[in-house]
């Protein structure tokens, strides 16, 4: 019997859980304020209603009475004028119509409290709606700002993520690889320029005269200025 009870109340908790993460907050007060606008329609016209059977009863009572007081004249008249067999009938009409008056009067009077006290409870729901809707406007705006704040949570969570840091840390060995193979690419034409110049041709009249004297020097054996300047 306990493991059963357990198996419910997981159950339930997971629905709840459920319903909970399904319930958008901006979305579920918009059906309360819709759900609270089509009461309040169906209160004002049950008032309508109440009222209307009030204004019937009062309408009832004063034509009841009405007659009870035509009744009672017509008695008098006929009293006055010796027609009993009149009289008689007009007191028994009398009689009746002014039961019917009290009987109106009684149903007018409970007609008319359970209309005021219908009008009471319409005026607090709606009373209560107006609070309601301006709840329903700071808690929409709480709730965006929650949503939106959460948003950038996520966001700034996920650039500081683990994820993240690997990325950049692989854009930035690419780069420093990138910056190296363009150091090298430049050394390379450095050197292939240096070759090049220095397997250039030196020829120069003076300095090829100024080399052979150097080294006719070295061996001893100098060589004439003239001739050297002959070549």
């Amino acid at each position: 019997m306990g493991i059963f009870k357990r198996l419910r109340d997981v159950t339930v908790a997971s629905v709840n859980e459920v319903i909970d993460s399904l319930e958008d907050p901006v979305t579920m007060l918009n059906q309360y304020m819709r759900d609270m606008e089509a009461e309040i329609g169906r209160v004002e016209v049950a008032v309508a209603r109440q009222v209307a059977m009030e204004k019937k009863f009062l309408q009832q009572y004063k034509e009841a009475l009405a007659m009870a007081e035509k009744r009672d004249r017509q008695a008098n008249l006929a009293i006055s004028e010796g027609e009993d067999d009149l009289a008689r009938r007009a007191l028994l009409e009398k009689k009746q119509y002014s039961a019917r008056a009290e009987e109106y009067q009684k149903l007018y009077q409970t007609a008319s409290a359970a209309a005021q006290q219908m009008r009471e409870k319409l005026a607090e729901l709606k009373d209560e709606f107006y609070k309601m809707r301006a709840k329903k406007y700071e808690l929409t705006t709480r709730a965006q700002v929650a949503r939106t704040q959460k948003h950038l949570n996520q966001v700034i969570t996920g650039l500081g993520s683990e994820s993240a840091s690997r990325g950049f840390a692989r854009m930035e060995e690419k780069v420093l690889r990138m910056e190296a193979e363009a150091e090298m690419s430049s050394e390379r034409l450095r050197t292939s320029y240096g070759l090049d110049r220095a397997f250039e041709p030196l020829f120069d009249d003076e300095l090829e005269a100024e080399l052979q004297a150097r080294k006719a020097k070295l061996n001893g054996n100098p060589l004439d200025r003239e001739q050297l300047g002959e070549r």
